[in-house]
């Protein structure tokens, strides 16, 4: 269980440049866009959540949430410190919920390449040819 932080605290500058350059890598991928329902940051291509992004005000910790369907990346997730099956019920569906503030956290290329992955699992194959051709 995530414990909520209070409002006033903000997370490491190391770990707040982290999670920007996650950010705008999500949202730079073709039609990416954000969006903030329940409150929080989520990047969305054709309507559908790809990333869920968290908030930024320091109410709770700074983390991402990915779909990741190969076995082998999911399990490598998993394994992250404090990192967990999404709520919800979305770990079911292979989403994982990695926290960026603990000791150990993966750094940004790696969430980048989990991203991107995710992105890949919700993205119209239209989008995929067109990344792909970047």
């Amino acid at each position: 269980m995530v414990e909520r932080k209070s409002p006033a605290r903000k997370a490491p500058k190391a770990v707040r440049d982290t999670w920007g350059k996650v950010r705008a890598f999500a949202l730079g991928m073709p039609g990416a866009v954000e969006e903030f329902p329940w409150g929080e940051s989520v990047a969305k291509v054709n309507k559908k959540v790809f990333v869920f992004l968290g908030v930024e005000d320091g109410s709770w910790p700074l983390g991402v949430t990915v779909k990741l369907k190969d076995p082998e990346v999911h399990a490598h997730a998993l394994s992250c410190p404090g990192a967990e099956p999404a709520g919800y019920g979305l770990g079911k569906a292979g989403w994982v919920r990695v926290p960026l503030e603990e000791k150990g956290a993966p750094g940004a290329e790696l969430l980048c390449d989990w991203v991107e992955e995710s992105y890949r699992v919700i993205a119209p194959k239209k989008l995929i040819a067109e990344l792909d051709a970047q």
